[in-house]
């Protein structure tokens, strides 16, 4: 079982930042699939970026302005998330697997656990 508890979220304006967190328990470690979606009402889960046998991946729709990051002695997962847009305006959720089979990191279903999400709104 892993358990996933997301933090960070809030209400700002274009262009400023924000700093998502996820804590991760239960049976985990550094090398952990973790990734982070993003659903607004009336759409699909969306990827956003995943941390996958220690590479790094990003939605092209975040890339340059979204960046994850690890502390693993903490299993702490990092979003932080600069320049946002309207459209990121979603809830945030980050997932987490206990196994590399497929490494369809982009894909929501593939993620056996999720966090509760963090509402991130961002006005024009």
């Amino acid at each position: 079982q892993v358990h996933l508890v997301e933090s960070g979220g809030g209400l700002v304006q274009a262009g400023d930042s924000l700093r998502l967190s996820c804590v991760a328990s239960g049976r985990t470690s550094s090398t952990t699939p973790i990734g982070w979606f993003r659903q607004a009402p009336g759409t699909e889960r969306e990827f956003v970026a995943a941390s996958l046998s220690g590479s790094l991946y990003y939605a092209d729709t975040v890339k340059g302005r979204f960046t994850l990051s690890r502390e693993n002695a903490k299993n702490v997962v990092y979003l932080q998330m600069n320049s946002l847009k309207p459209e990121d305006t979603a809830v945030y959720y980050c997932g987490a697997r206990n196994d590399f089979y497929g490494r369809n990191y982009r894909y929501a279903p593939w993620y056996a656990y999720w966090g509760q999400g963090t509402q991130v709104t961002v006005s024009a």
